[in-house]
């Protein structure tokens, strides 16, 4: 009976643990389909009332044609021309809106190249938070560093790691583990530590 009880839980959890990933990842796609389809949904109601398309194909269209228009303008502003034409809109906007020069910089730092963004520059950390005689260390991500040779930091709180803290602390507090990526130092945090052994272990300089 005993062994039959483990079969069972043994069974119904490994279940879970397979398709609950799959359920809640269709769910997030779901979720994101509908919202941008309800952005878009202005022209999508253009194409079908003059094309005649199902609301389905119309949807799919507009989306192709934004992801287009993005592809357009990222290689057109890495022309001379479009860099000048761009660097005079964001002047002009930037005076009508205040807030749009703060977005910017957001939506830089998450999916900008390497020199605007440490998400995708990626220098993770093992920081001595409490100085350097105490054993505690934390995990982060290095966003900037100063003259006076200090080094600010993000420590992402678990298991939500779009929230944490920002600290600014001595360099030789720092432990840079190069070979560390922010997606396996994320997985860490989201599963509340879980992995940090395997991260630390890619540890190959000390600073």
């Amino acid at each position: 009976m005993n062994a039959l009880k483990v079969f069972i839980r043994k069974s119904l959890f490994g279940g879970i643990v397979v398709l609950a990933p799959i359920i809640i990842v269709a769910f997030l796609l779901r979720w994101g389909f509908y919202f941008i389809t309800d952005i878009i949904q202005p022209i999508t109601d253009t194409l079908i009332v003059n094309y005649g398309l199902p609301e389905l194909s119309a949807d799919l269209l507009v989306i192709l044609i934004l992801l287009a228009t993005c592809f357009f303008v990222g290689t057109f502003v890495t022309t001379g021309i479009g860099k000048w034409l761009h660097g005079h809109f964001d002047t002009h906007l930037a005076r009508f809106a205040p807030g749009y020069r703060i977005v910017k910089e957001i939506i830089s730092q998450f999916f900008g190249d390497d020199k605007d963004s440490p998400f995708t520059r990626g220098e993770v950390v093992r920081v001595q938070l409490f100085g350097a005689h105490s054993p505690v260390t934390v995990t982060g991500i290095v966003t900037d560093k100063h003259m006076d040779g200090s080094v600010t930091f993000f420590m992402p709180t678990g298991p939500n790691p779009t929230s944490g803290n920002i600290y600014h602390v001595p360099e030789d507090l720092v432990t840079y583990l190069p070979d560390a990526k922010v997606e396996q130092m994320m997985k860490s945090i989201i599963a509340c530590g879980a992995g940090s052994a395997d991260l630390f272990a890619t540890n190959k300089s000390q600073s």
